[in-house]
């Protein structure tokens, strides 16, 4: 099924991009250039080349943010006031803030929270989101991704330089016996407004999953992350498109 953009005149579906100047562990990350581009434009292209939004909007409270994300192509009506920039503001914080601002739920109707610093995002993954959040009672829909192998097979080093089991009661139990695990593929979140203004959360019990292939999930938080994603990146377009 393809998703189809709102009918005119009926409460906006929005793309909100929350993007701060502050980073600590990659200074300048998300106007840095990644393959050639601010890596921001990556999320306003995805949102609109999916044809769902009526309006784009970055929340930031940087002019260098502001500038390059007006230059893709997204509003920046608004900056984010300082106490919703530092390191402990959280990401629903952050978009409840400007949902509010762009008029609450009467004015919204649904509402796509896209990381900034996302290249691998695809415009038919945000349709396929806007399939699924519209499944009626659902709180939320967002990328997930499988993990390569069982996740209570990990391990940990402790104290003493030792590996430990994390769940040792799983040391004999076959990989084939153990569910298959998922985790946030961290590039967007896609709500329904009046739910979420109503619990605060990003994700909760009638939350559903959008999975992604591995090779596009990529959690860009650290200078080696971005060095591997733009290895990665430049890869899948070295032939031609993305596989």
């Amino acid at each position: 099924m393809i998703a189809q953009a709102p009918e005119p005149g009926t409460p906006a579906v929005v793309a909100v991009i929350p993007a701060r100047g502050g980073s600590k562990r990659i200074p300048g990350k998300n106007v840095r250039r990644f393959a050639g581009r601010p890596v921001i434009e990556y999320a306003v292209a995805a949102a609109r080349d999916s044809g769902l939004f009526g309006r784009i909007v970055v929340s930031t409270d940087s002019d260098a943010i502001a500038a390059a994300a007006e230059a893709a192509g997204a509003e920046v009506p608004f900056r984010r006031a300082a106490g919703l920039a530092d390191d402990f503001a959280t990401t629903a914080a952050v978009l409840a803030d400007a949902l509010e601002r762009l008029g609450g739920a009467g004015a919204v109707s649904h509402a796509c929270c896209i990381y900034p610093a996302a290249p691998f995002l695809r415009p038919e993954d945000l349709r396929a989101g806007w399939d699924v959040v519209r499944t009626p009672g659902t709180l939320s829909a967002f990328a997930v991704t499988s993990y390569p192998g069982p996740i209570q097979r990990a391990l940990r080093i402790g104290d003493d330089g030792t590996l430990r089991m994390v769940w040792p009661e799983h040391r004999d139990t076959r990989s084939n016996d153990l569910p298959q695990a998922w985790r946030d593929a961290a590039q967007f979140y896609w709500v329904d407004a009046a739910l979420f203004l109503r619990e605060r959360v990003l994700y909760g019990e009638t939350s559903r999953p959008v999975p992604i292939p591995r090779h596009r999930a990529h959690d860009i938080d650290t200078e080696e992350d971005w060095q591997l994603a733009e290895l990665v990146y430049r890869a899948l377009h070295a032939g031609g498109p993305a596989a």
